[in-house]
């Protein structure tokens, strides 16, 4: 945005001053310091990540299949444990024991000496060899192939592949193989298994399992009884009837429900019959006020009528006479609704009658129907009663059954049991997910530590730097010097990829002020600058030197922003380019090449005719000339004649050398105030700082401290977070 309201007076824009850059410092937390750094975290989060992601490639993939025993089990079938059980129980040096001997070498060798387990082992290890390959091409020996003799060293091979060892503090053991093939991990595994559990078999229980032979024969037996009885049962309930229902026999429950219907017809009758007696008692006082026929609807409506008809009748009688031709329709209308009336009345006697007559008829038909249910109940109880003995007999078999078989399964149980004080938990199944290495946890630990070391680097890069960053560090060293700062400019096409930005060359002068005019936050700080000079006022600064620590820092971008901005404000504006290293006014400002500022020294050209006008009109320029490097030593001590004669401007700026130049020093006592410009990341805030003391040291006077090509310690994503907070 830019000042256009030439009106304005500098009272009518209350300036921000640096004092609120110290109050509120840009973000200093680890995000910012991760986005001032980025480029760093980037490129060691991409290098070990990637390590990582090679490393997931490279490593061969092991399938781990488990299986579980449990040892020291309490025996089923003995209610009371011994002391020798309850001893071991529990006891770690059981444990210890039990997993020694799983791992010896005659269980290995047991599991080993399965069908199809030795060629398992020699798969395993043709799958899994490195360096033993490398040596097959050079002509030497395998590996491999002394394992099918050396039975010891096919022991030693397999047991570095297994893993045994307790499931937490419980009594049970895991037992694992791990391989690069997934079918041979499970099936070494249960053959560990397997020849385990063989091996704690060692004395079976022939007398146990004899017992549990003849009590299942005696069930199987029982078994085919209950059935032929059962059938017996029901083939007799079938052809008597005997049909059972929810809660009873079928008959049972018919009773029930017609005794039920028989109740809520005779309730219904009685209902009925009350209404018939009290129309009838009412029959000689009239139906009309009877209350069962009050009760009806139309009744209640046909003597609302007929009281409204009477009502008009008598109002037109009063007002109209006795022969009044209206009066002979009132009482046609009243005979009629009398009528009517008359006839509802009747309608509802001869409805009650009906209803009474009908409920009759329907307790007389459920009497009947009682009676005969009755005695239907009567012969189902005869015909239950008949086979009471048969049902018992087929109960008492029932229970024997019921006994037989659970000491037949108690028989099993305490034979398995017997044989040994280890049971299966589970066999290993077939792995369908690598155990080594995890896609997902071993690319979460690389980004993890990707993350943590690039971060680490970068946090540590950023603690250790101490360049000057924004205008809070000075305004925190300078005091109640003016600190203001201006932003880094990019080329519209200055970002890539969301997060990197692509480095571009410096813009040009032209373009920049352009930049500058645009945006809001440098029309601000030169807003500030501006206002702190005071420019027409008498303590105003009407000269203002402008320098910077080192070279690049942008002095020359200040210089000619604060001239545009003021010549806006509608001062007339003279810039000076005093620096003979670097001139470049007349390609920043468009100006034709000419005498200038060393031409006007040397008295070899008038001041007129080296001061040009640019496109602005308030704005002329003084380039530094066309004698070039042929100059004096020092502009500084010729330059107090030129600065005279600059009268008639209201502000003078003079683009200095770099502040450690004795010309920038000879300058500043010719300016009436100083501004230095730092480039942010240039140099430190005590290296800035140092500058203006020296050259206040020379005489000059420090109107301010400008911090040029800033940037925004936040990513956009938390910009655009602050600006919607906002």
């Amino acid at each position: 945005m830019a000042y256009d309201n030439l009106g304005a007076t500098v009272s009518d824009l209350e300036p921000r001053r640096a004092t609120s850059y110290a109050a509120d410092p840009p973000g200093r937390g680890l995000l910012a310091a991760l986005w001032r750094r980025k480029v760093i975290f980037v490129v060691i989060f991409i290098t070990i990540l990637g390590a990582f992601i090679a490393a997931l490639l490279v490593l061969p993939v092991q399938y781990m299949a488990t299986g579980s025993v449990i040892v020291a089990e309490q025996e089923p079938g003995d209610n009371n444990s011994s002391a020798v059980w309850a001893q071991k129980a529990g006891d770690p040096a059981d444990m210890e024991s039990q997993l020694l001997i799983i791992g010896s070498s005659r269980v290995l060798k047991a599991a080993i000496a399965s069908p199809g387990i030795l060629e398992l082992a020699l798969q395993d290890c043709a799958a899994s060899k490195g360096i033993s390959a490398l040596l097959e091409k050079l002509g030497r020996r395998s590996g491999c192939d002394k394992l099918r003799e050396d039975s010891d060293a096919l022991v030693e091979f397999v047991r570095t592949r297994y893993s045994i060892g307790n499931v937490g503090r419980s009594r049970v053991i895991g037992i694992s193989y791990q391989s690069t093939r997934p079918e041979i991990a499970q099936k070494m595994a249960n053959a560990l298994i397997a020849a385990f559990l063989d091996d704690q078999r060692a004395n079976l229980s022939s007398g146990r399992q004899h017992a549990a032979d003849w009590l299942w024969a005696e069930v199987h037996r029982l078994e085919t009884e209950l059935r032929d009885d059962d059938g017996k049962i029901q083939e007799y309930k079938r052809k008597k009837g005997l049909a059972r229902g929810t809660n009873a026999l079928i008959d049972s429950e018919r009773l029930t429900s017609l005794t039920q219907q028989l109740s809520t017809a005779e309730a219904t009758r009685a209902e009925a019959s009350a209404r018939l007696k009290e129309i009838t008692a009412n029959k000689g006082k009239g139906l009309a006020d009877s209350p069962a026929v009050l009760a009806s609807r139309s009744v209640s409506d046909l003597k609302q009528q007929l009281t409204m008809i009477e009502i008009r009748l008598a109002s037109a009688r009063t007002t109209l006479g006795d022969r009044h031709p209206a009066m002979r329709e009132l009482e046609q209308e009243r005979d009629i609704a009398q009528r009517r009336l008359a006839a509802e009345v009747a309608g509802v006697a001869a409805a009650v009658k009906r209803n009474y007559e009908a409920a009759n008829s329907l307790v007389a038909s459920l009497k009947a129907k009682v009676d005969g249910a009755k005695t239907e109940v009567g012969d189902a109880m005869i015909d239950q009663g008949s086979i009471e003995t048969l049902v018992h007999g087929v109960d008492m078999k029932r229970r024997q059954y019921s006994e037989l078989y659970k000491r037949a399964s108690e028989l099993d149980a305490d034979r398995r049991v017997l044989n040994g004080s280890t049971r299966l938990v589970g066999l290993a199944e077939l792995p369908n997910r690598p155990y080594f290495p995890k896609k997902l946890p071993f690319l979460a630990a690389g980004l993890t530590l990707a993350t943590l070391l690039g971060a680490t680097a970068a946090i540590l890069r950023d603690r250790f730097d101490k360049s000057l960053r924004s205008s809070a560090e000075l305004a925190a060293l300078a005091g109640d010097a003016l600190c203001v700062e201006l932003p880094h400019f990019r080329s519209a096409h200055g970002k890539r990829f969301g997060l990197l930005e692509r480095r571009d060359r410096a813009l040009p002068l032209k373009a920049l002020t352009k930049l500058a005019e645009s945006n809001e936050a440098a029309q601000r700080a030169l807003f500030e600058i501006y206002s702190s000079a005071r420019i027409g006022e008498a303590k105003g600064s009407r000269i203002i030197a402008v320098t910077s620590p080192a070279r690049g820092d942008g002095k020359t971008f200040l210089t000619l922003a604060l001239a545009h901005f003021a010549a806006r404000m509608g001062h007339r504006v003279l810039v000076v380019e005093c620096d003979r290293a670097n001139p470049c006014f007349e390609s920043a400002l468009g100006l034709e090449h000419g005498p200038g500022l060393l031409e006007a020294l040397e008295a070899t050209a008038p001041l007129r005719d080296c001061v040009t006008g640019t496109a602005s009109r308030m704005l002329d320029a003084l380039p530094l000339g066309a004698s070039g490097k042929a100059a004096p030593p020092q502009i500084g001590k010729r330059i107090e004649t030129v600065v005279k004669a600059t009268r008639d401007y209201d502000l003078v700026l003079l683009d200095c050398p770099p502040s450690d130049a004795l010309d920038a020093r000879l300058l500043a006592r010719q300016a009436d105030s100083i501004l230095l410009c730092a480039r942010a990341g240039g140099c430190s805030a005590e290296e800035a700082l140092a500058a203006t003391e020296g050259l206040t040291a020379s005489g000059g006077r420090l109107l301010g401290l400008v911090v040029n090509m800033t940037e925004r310690d936040e990513a956009p994503f938390q910009q655009r977070f602050s600006r919607v907070t906002a």
